[in-house]
């Protein structure tokens, strides 16, 4: 079984970006009560005042404020299917595995396409709320070994952050320059880029969710908070 990331990796750019930008051009009123708060938040994120997994709460909040969703997503990957990389295409198997941190409203329509397996971050659009972790780094191997998957033989993705993932793989690769280029995944006895990948890995989840038994209306209250 060969496993791909899917943003940056057989995908050129991040599709819940883009996403969001397709779905403010068509709905104007997000670039007034969506815009603003998410940028705000990056900032917060790259000065190290939240951690990732609510920056990304907060990017993907305008899913709750777009009522035409399954319209939109579908003529968005009418649109942006073609953006799939060709060195994947020509090795696609139909027992591949996408594994990504963007929705899983979002990869879910593409994965069919293709006609692959996927695993995505689950986040519920009525409530704006994760329903379990954000699959993201170190979360992505526990998916894995929790699961019973076979043999990884191949795993391909674009960032240092997927390091816990690449190491149960019989081969890790690195995608770069635009999802076009893949190359050996790095020497992690580097003490650079190790020091890298320690900066990346930790999400900040455990301080997010306490109790997985918590209802979703009471979660959403939760993160409101």
């Amino acid at each position: 079984m060969n496993v791909y990331d899917f943003d940056g990796t057989i995908y050129y750019t991040d599709c819940t970006i883009q996403f969001a930008f397709w779905c403010m051009r068509r709905h104007p009123g997000l670039w007034f009560t969506y815009f603003p708060k998410v940028m705000f938040n990056l900032v917060r994120y790259k000065k190290g005042k939240i951690e990732n997994h609510l920056m990304q709460r907060k990017m993907f909040s305008f899913l709750t404020k777009v009522d035409d969703f399954d319209e939109q997503i579908e003529k968005y990957w009418n649109k942006h299917e073609k953006r799939i990389s060709a060195w994947y295409l020509a090795q696609k198997k139909p027992d591949d595995l996408i594994i990504s941190a963007s929705p899983s409203c979002i990869i879910e329509p593409i994965a069919k396409r293709l006609g692959v397996k996927f695993m995505a971050t689950e986040y519920d659009r009525e409530y704006g709320v994760f329903l379990d972790n954000l699959m993201y780094a170190r979360e992505k191997a526990k998916y894995i070994t929790d699961h019973g998957f076979p043999m990884i033989e191949n795993f391909y993705s674009d960032s240092l952050a997927d390091t816990p993932l690449a190491l149960c793989a019989e081969k890790a690769h690195l995608v770069t320059k635009k999802a076009t280029t893949v190359q050996d995944w790095p020497d992690i006895s580097d003490p650079k880029i190790m020091e890298k990948i320690q900066g990346k890995v930790n999400t900040g989840w455990d301080i997010h969710l306490k109790d997985k038994t918590i209802k979703v209306k009471d979660r959403a209250k939760m993160d409101r908070m």
